[in-house]
């Protein structure tokens, strides 16, 4: 049995969610997302003399499939998972989730619909087909007013390239020190940005192409771009500044 948690790893580490290693043979993560790592990857493997995982898969990496490691991504591994033991790292993910439900329960509260109704971890799946959106164009939106998100499919798709829905993920901004109070803030700002999509599409459907260029002409666009900037300026940002986050 594989488990895959490259999502959901920092989680496991801050004990947010239950650990798959009791029940997986192979369990496998990058380090790059809720771990919040360097862009790497792991794998993990039972000791099995019958079945040796321990070759086979030492084998499929190098010399199959990878060729020389860079040192720097090891080092940088090596003092991510150092902190991941620490008690702030905890702090971090718990912090995670509850924003994560923030986010999605002010979202549902403004009417909007949340696939499986909430979350319980580090993401929100936003399905914005009841409103006759597409994830494409609100991931159009949100570059234009300097929020980060990626188009999703939602069940039901049938084009990746043009999906339903929007995913929201929490672990970056929570890095920052963002709370709770403050999530509800960017699902506010998203539900701004939504309301301006909706005006730029009109009643009619409209292309991808042709939205992006009326999008840009809205006189709503540039404000609420300044206002989540000015609010994003607020808090600590690694590498910018000096200031520690909570």
């Amino acid at each position: 049995m594989l488990v895959d948690m490259a999502h959901f790893s920092g989680l496991v580490a801050g004990k947010v969610l239950k650990s798959p290693f009791e029940f997986a043979d192979v369990v496998t993560t990058t380090t790059h997302k809720s771990l919040r790592g360097p862009r790497a990857a792991m794998i993990f493997f039972k000791k099995n003399p019958e079945l040796d995982f321990e070759k086979r898969i030492n084998f499929a990496v190098f010399p199959s499939l990878q060729g020389g490691p860079h040192n720097n991504a090891i080092a940088g591994i090596c003092v991510q998972l150092k902190e991941v033991a620490s008690p702030e790292f905890h702090s971090y993910a718990q912090q995670v989730v509850k924003n994560s439900k923030a986010l999605a329960s002010t979202l549902s509260e403004k009417g909007y619909s949340i696939v499986s109704g909430g979350t319980d971890t580090h993401l929100v799946l936003w399905d914005l087909r009841p409103n006759k959106f597409t994830g494409s164009k609100m991931e159009a939106v949100c570059d234009a007013i300097s929020i980060t998100l990626n188009k999703n499919s939602v069940y039901g798709d049938k084009s990746a390239f043009n999906p339903g829905g929007v995913r929201l993920g929490a672990p970056a901004m929570t890095s920052r020190g963002l709370v709770e109070k403050d999530f509800v803030q960017i699902a506010e700002f998203l539900h701004q940005g939504l309301l301006i999509g909706l005006e730029v599409q009109g009643e009619g459907s409209m292309k991808l192409k042709d939205f992006k260029e009326e999008l840009v002409k809205h006189p709503k666009i540039e404000s609420l771009r300044h206002k989540v900037e000015a609010f994003s300026k607020g808090f600590y940002m690694p590498g910018f500044d000096s200031r520690p986050y909570a």
